[in-house]
């Protein structure tokens, strides 16, 4: 039998609750709601955070190395050769694989991973009208670069980008879609392929076309029932470039924008998917496609006074997690955790792809086929050498040990906004024992302090 067709779409910080039929009641996901109702929906899956601010750079070598956060090569920018890549198991099998989208992973990774692709965007963010995006190389070299005054209006300072062509005026949201079409079009339905679509949106600038920007009224956007004006201290993130897209504290009119802006981003997205999902169904290969939908990491957009993903709050550590068509389950809703890490070899599992030994992560295939199973009951979180977290199906432990020593220990059951700190309390102190105990194992299993990040905050924490 033929082996079943991948289509893989990811996304750029989309939180894990911005779809409609996960329980957000106020943004229109249509396309992304039928994956759900005809698929398998992981409620609580999870990055670990990042060795990075620009976490989504080793959110991403995780998901494409099937590894763990501090079994990566440096911070994400490469994927080493001895690590075998998502489209390097499955060229191994037979399947033709196609990259559109971002790649934050290095040009050798990208060569190694795919036979196909086009629209290629080696980079972490962009004016979403005007991509510098890169054909298909054939040779991998992915050598051509032009320069590029990036602060025009303040100095005269160039950088070599790889760009092969721009945008020029259309969303790179329609530009990936359009990749992803062309390739299905001239797909052979014999031969089975894996396509990997990654959009640069939701991520800022939040500018997309003017009938998604109308869609959502910013006055009639709830605000976050954990908005706050600002975080209660500064743990050492709030440099950071998202961090600094508001003042603080924090206008409530603008946090209202912003998720007005952030969810007509997410609905563009949404209708983008559909278009690819019709051209493959009007190909005649839906049947026979594995589709995958998630996300790279999530987003705070005004929960906690915040804006990043810089932090171990689970708005910015759950993202959505789907997997819909042939082998899987109609219609699960499953809050059993799960890390991004995980989809490498259920993917594998799902296509009887043999999982390379350097994969890491666990296949979620029998949590699906039973619900009951679990493949993990407790999740390890690290952001450079500031924060360490740990957390199970009811209590979180957050420990900061950089600019501030600080403890923070949520029930996740009582408080799922994690508003309440039941640090201190004598009631709880049992439950911090415990969850410090959980840490130190996860530092060296995860071999967390003989990274120079884990070494400088294990040195600060103790």
């Amino acid at each position: 039998m033929k082996k079943p067709n991948i289509l893989f779409f990811f996304t750029d910080d989309q939180r894990f609750d911005t779809i409609h039929a996960l329980g957000n009641s106020e943004i229109s996901t249509p396309n992304m709601d039928k994956l759900v109702e005809n698929g398998t929906a992981f409620t609580h899956a999870h990055i670990p955070c990042g060795t990075s601010p620009a976490v989504c750079m080793p959110s991403r070598a995780m998901l494409h190395a099937g590894r763990t956060l501090f079994h990566l090569e440096g911070l994400g920018q490469q994927i080493p050769k001895e690590h075998t890549t998502l489209g390097e198991a499955f060229q191994g099998a037979g399947y033709r694989t196609f990259g559109a989208g971002k790649w934050h992973n290095g040009p050798a990774a990208y060569a190694r991973s795919f036979t196909d692709g086009d629209a290629i965007f080696f980079g972490g963010m962009w004016d979403h009208w005007n991509v510098p995006f890169c054909h298909y190389d054939p040779s991998g070299k992915y050598d051509k670069r032009i320069l590029f005054t990036e602060n025009f209006s303040y100095n005269n300072a160039t950088k070599q980008i790889h760009c092969e062509y721009y945008s020029m005026g259309e969303h790179s949201t329609d530009v990936i879609a359009g990749a992803a079409l062309n390739f299905i079009e001239k797909a052979e339905p014999a031969e089975p392929f894996l396509m990997y679509v990654s959009f640069l949106a939701p991520h800022d600038p939040r500018s997309m076309p003017r009938k998604f920007k109308e869609m959502y009224d910013p006055e009639k956007v709830s605000l976050p029932a954990n908005f706050l004006e600002e975080h209660p201290f500064d743990f050492g993130a709030s440099h950071i470039r998202d961090e600094v897209l508001l003042p603080t504290p924090r206008p409530e009119a603008e946090i209202r924008k912003h998720i007005a802006e952030y969810y007509g981003m997410i609905s563009h997205v949404d209708d983008a998917i559909g278009r690819v999902i019709a051209g493959l169904n009007a190909k005649g290969m839906l049947d026979d496609t594995i589709i995958v939908l998630a996300g790279d990491n999530g987003l705070a957009v005004g929960q906690h006074g915040l804006m990043g993903k810089q932090n171990h709050y689970e708005h910015s550590v759950r993202v959505p997690m789907i997997f819909s068509g042939p082998g899987v389950p109609k219609g699960l809703k499953l809050d059993q955790y799960a890390y991004l890490l995980d989809i490498y070899p259920t993917l594998c599992d799902l296509a009887g792809v043999e999982k390379p030994a350097s994969v890491e992560g666990h296949s979620l295939l029998p949590v699906m086929n039973d619900p009951q199973k679990t493949v993990r009951n407790t999740l390890y979180f690290a952001y450079v050498d500031l924060i360490r977290s740990v957390k199970d199906e009811r209590f979180k432990l957050i420990e900061y040990a950089g600019r501030v020593r600080e403890t923070q220990l949520f029930d996740l059951h009582n408080d799922p906004l994690e508003t309440v700190n039941l640090y201190g309390n004598p009631e709880y102190d049992e439950v911090v024992r415990q969850k410090r105990t959980e840490l130190k194992k996860y530092r060296d299993e995860w071999d967390d302090e003989l990274h120079p990040l884990g070494k400088s905050y294990w040195s600060n924490y103790e």
